[in-house]
């Protein structure tokens, strides 16, 4: 029946039989195994690096590959040299043409093929290189891997498989020698080995690296098939040794016994899983068109996983009862292995023979074995058989299910995954990197704005010291000329006096002596001199408006003409624009990540379910708090009170889209939160009550969202004319709270609105910024901060303008600060000179006392009032000409608190005291 099996599957040959083998997949010689990193030309090679085959796996097609089998044969033992001394080996082995023959008798023999004959004298290096490391090679390219050993108790499986070798390290077996390779190959930074020792022993899965775990479940996935053992013991392997010593401590817990075929018979199935996972990046894909040229599709390199397994099966040994002599509970583990072995035979025999049904699940073995017979796995079978007549049987058993296992052909295919982690940790390292490089240009930056900034207040600074310098001289001289007229007229008013004495006296003694001039006369010229002196006086103050005049043409050539000013501004416009780029390029990346860890969870989310339907779902982008009707009807105008605003939006979604790409989407952002904060202040001013709480709450809500630091760098990062006026609007609202003002400067904001102040023409966003500095001039706690941050400077540099309201929210900052002085004065906590003087407000401010609009005049009136109660303000206003000014103030203001304030200063002062008795002036 042997020979009609054989010839059923093959045709003529030298003997008349030849077996008709499938084509071989993977014939690699044995070779060096650094050599496997090049790629091979041979036609009998399909497992090459980088190879077609590669790229068919990744899109779920396979690659075929047979089952390799190899029979080895073992020499006689001591045994069988005595009992079969006068009997030939039933087996003959023809190695160089892969082909042995088995004796029925001296005249008759079957003859059979297979992928390697292996003699008695084959060591075991050769057998690992023609058997095993085809297959290792295949697992360390991501492909799933079993080496597998059949045959009769007693011919050597063990040996070939599981030899340690300790004694003499030529006979180490395969397990150890992949081992070894594997190790090798890896790099143990991005790779890992693990392991797992089992054995299946009377249809029960035990753990040989803890025999405690025993009856252990096998898991398959009914989509793909794969064979999974979630409760053994998995060991990661960082070194040779600790490999050979797992491998001791699970032969010295494998079932064992001694019968007549063999002293040490296994009495169960052992099977070591050896789970790689290796890392590498990802190359372009290759197309060919038409004309047969490669093309790349350029792809970016992305990093990828391969899982893969290699499996070594070492069967426990057929064998017949009446040979082996087993009895008792040997007998019933000898039923449970030939059973086990004859649920495999089935399997392959069915899987040869292209049957529709394939009994796997008859036994636990074929269930393991599910991806090596007819699955993914690249498989190498090797059987070992006796020279001795005696076993023919076996032997001829065992050849011929080796011949049934090389018609069975697998599907290679390799498991790669996408490495989610890998790139994350990437993107994040290069993320990490442009923030540092970002704040140390961000530094730089700031270094070099603060070393510009110093240089132009020098520079500023010399030219205000030089034009003071000039104008002093020029105050002086009018101030001279016009005290050396007073005293002209002084003496002209003694010498009129003493001359109508001496006439009184004259006509007294010497009446009818002659004509004498008549009182009548004396009055008339009298009035003559004093039109005279009025005229002079007259003179006098159109040379004083003349001369300031001047000044005010010096101040604005000087403003105009400095070219180096704007090449400053230049520089930092450009610096500003680099700063710009760098943080959309951070935005980006962060977006990036965020988008890589959102579809690295869908695709979880998508494996765990079963990948039904599509395993990522976009965003939607298009919603926005301003397609939302009630917040278009707050920007439009219509007046929705703030707890429904807030309830249906919400404020962060107002918040966030501050810093919308979309122009119009930011300019709508801003006018809602300016709304916000101006119908909180309006309830502040216009309620009472409990009112007023909830006014207070809805800013304190604004500013703990976020709102204020928003606003501000909308105000320092855009040149959006619409943005900045908006936004410096809504900051003035908010400053109305005097909680606010003090973060408003704790975050830079009155650096904000003076650079905003400088740069800004239109007349609505300079009224917005001298609102928002005026209300932070009302806190008497920020007095030093706003001189040193140049918030004074700022206020006055907007009189530029020229504009009434823009002149009226300055004159209102004037007068907030100008009243904190006084009360600071007053309390005895400031004895210095007023900081409005010192940053040269006091010229505006004499200039702008009686002008015609009534808000400005009303807060330059009350300014000079405050200024005047600090005693040492005195000589500075004196000269200045405020004292002037404070005199029209107490005699015309329209206003009775403002005109009883300007003379109980007056009177308060000893110093204005002194210089209007000296001038003769009545207050």
């Amino acid at each position: 029946m042997a020979s009609s099996a054989y010839r059923n599957g093959a045709h003529g040959g030298s003997s008349g039989m030849k077996v008709d083998r499938p084509v071989q997949v993977a014939n690699i010689k044995s070779s060096s195994f650094k050599s496997r990193l090049t790629p091979s030309h041979s036609s009998g090679s399909a497992l090459r690096r980088s190879s077609p085959a590669s790229f068919a796996s990744k899109d779920g097609d396979g690659v075929p590959g047979r089952v390799r089998v190899a029979v080895r044969l073992r020499p006689r033992n001591a045994e069988e040299l005595a009992a079969d001394a006068d009997f030939a080996d039933c087996v003959e082995l023809q190695p160089e043409l892969k082909r042995l023959k088995l004796r029925k008798n001296n005249w008759d023999s079957d003859t059979y093929e297979f992928d390697e004959v292996l003699t008695e004298f084959a060591s075991q290096k050769r057998v690992y290189e023609v058997v095993a490391k085809p297959v290792v090679e295949s697992v360390l390219d991501g492909y799933n891997g079993t080496v597998m050993a059949y045959g009769q108790t007693g011919t050597g499986k063990t040996f070939t498989l599981g030899r340690l070798g300790e004694q003499d390290t030529a006979d180490r077996g395969i397990m150890v020698r992949s081992m070894e390779d594997i190790l090798a190959e890896i790099s143990p930074e991005t790779d890992s080995v693990s392991v797992s020792y089992l054995q299946l022993y009377m249809e029960a899965l035990q753990d040989l690296l803890n025999p405690a775990n025993d009856n252990i479940p096998i898991v398959e996935d009914p989509k793909i098939g794969d064979v999974s053992l979630p409760r053994a013991t998995l060991v990661e392997i960082r070194d040779q040794q600790s490999f050979v010593e797992l491998l001791r401590i699970g032969e010295t817990h494998r079932i064992a016994a001694n019968t007549k075929l063999n002293t040490e018979s296994s009495r169960s199935h052992a099977i070591l899983m050896v789970h790689v996972k290796r890392s590498f990046m990802g190359g372009d894909n290759i197309y060919s068109n038409e004309n047969g040229d490669i093309s790349h599709l350029a792809k970016p390199l992305k990093p990828l996983v391969r899982k893969s397994k290699l499996v070594v099966v070492d069967l426990a040994g057929s064998e017949r009862i009446h040979k082996s002599g087993s009895e008792g509970h040997m007998l019933e583990e000898a039923k449970s292995i030939n059973l086990s072995l004859s649920a495999l035979g089935k399997c392959i025999n069915a899987l040869a023979e292209n049957s529709a049904h394939v009994p796997i699940r008859d036994s636990k073995l074929t269930r393991l074995l599910r991806d090596s017979f007819g699955g993914t796995a690249r498989t190498s079978l090797i059987v070992t058989i006796g020279p001795s007549p005696r076993h023919r049987g076996e032997t001829t058993s065992t050849i011929l299910f080796g011949q049934r296992a090389m018609k069975v052909e697998n599907m290679l295919k390799i498991k790669e995954e996408f490495d989610y982690k890998s790139l994350s940790r990437r993107l994040e390292v290069q993320l990490d990197k442009l923030i540092a490089e970002n704040e140390r240009q961000q530094k730089a930056f700031e270094d070099e704005v603060e070393r510009i900034n110093i240089e132009a207040e020098n520079r500023v600074s010399e030219v205000e010291r030089s034009f003071a310098d000039a104008l002093e001289k020029e105050r002086l001289k009018c101030q001279m000329d016009y005290m050396e007229s007073v005293k002209q007229l002084e003496e002209k008013l003694v010498l009129n006096q003493q001359q109508r004495d001496f006439d009184v006296f004259t006509d007294s003694n010497c009446i009818g002596q002659g004509p004498g001039l008549s009182a009548a006369e004396e009055l008339v010229e009298l009035k003559k001199l004093l039109e005279k002196e009025i005229k002079l006086r007259k003179v006098a103050e159109e040379e004083v408006k003349i001369c300031k005049r001047q000044q005010g043409q010096d101040r604005q050539s000087e403003a105009g003409g400095s070219v180096e000013v704007l090449k400053l501004h230049k520089i930092l416009e450009n610096e500003a624009h680099q700063k710009k780029k760098l943080e959309e390029e951070i935005i980006i990346l962060r977006s990036q990540l965020l988008q890589l860890t959102f579809e690295a969870d869908q695709m979880k989310r998508y494996l765990d379910g079963g990948g039904s339907g599509n395993a990522y779902t976009g965003l939607d982008s298009s919603m926005s708090p301003f397609r939302h009707p009630q917040l278009k009807d707050a920007v439009n105008g219509q007046k929705a009170s703030i707890a429904t605003l807030f309830e249906q939006v919400g404020l962060q979604k107002i918040l966030a889209l501050l810093e919308s790409d979309d122009a119009n989407v930011r300019i709508h952002a801003v006018k809602v939160v300016a709304n916000l904060a101006a119908e909180a202040s309006q309830f502040l001013k216009n309620n009472e009550g409990s009112q007023i709480y909830i006014s207070k709450a809805n800013q304190k809500k604004i500013v703990e969202a976020g709102g204020l630091t928003s606003l501000l760098v909308l105000l320092r990062s855009f040149e959006d004319e619409t943005v900045r006026r908006v936004a410096a609007g809504a900051i003035a609202n908010l400053a109305m709270n005097e909680a606010n003002q003090e973060l408003i400067m704790a975050e830079g904001g009155i650096s904000l609105l003076s650079m905003t102040a400088a740069d800004a023409e239109d007349p609505q966003t300079l009224r917005m910024v001298a609102g928002a500095i005026a209300n932070l001039c009302g806190n008497d706690k920020l007095r030093m901060k706003l001189k040193s941050e140049g918030g004074i400077k700022a206020l006055l540099g907007i009189v530029r303008c020229g504009h009434p309201d823009v002149l009226s929210q300055v004159a209102r900052g004037i007068a907030n600060f100008a009243k904190c002085e006084s009360r600071a004065s007053t309390q005895g906590t400031n004895s210095s000179r007023s900081l409005l003087i010192e940053d040269g407000a006091l010229p505006w401010i004499v200039q702008n006392a009686n002008d015609e609009a009534a808000p400005i005049r009303r807060h330059i009136e009350l300014a000079l009032c405050h200024l005047a109660q600090h005693e040492v303000n005195a000589k500075d206003m004196i000269s200045g000409g405020a004292l002037w000014e404070l005199v029209r103030i107490s005699r015309d203001c329209s206003r009775e608190d403002i005109r009883s304030l300007a003379r109980r200063t007056l009177i308060s002062s000893p110093t204005f005291r002194s210089e209007l008795r000296r001038l003769r002036i009545e207050y």
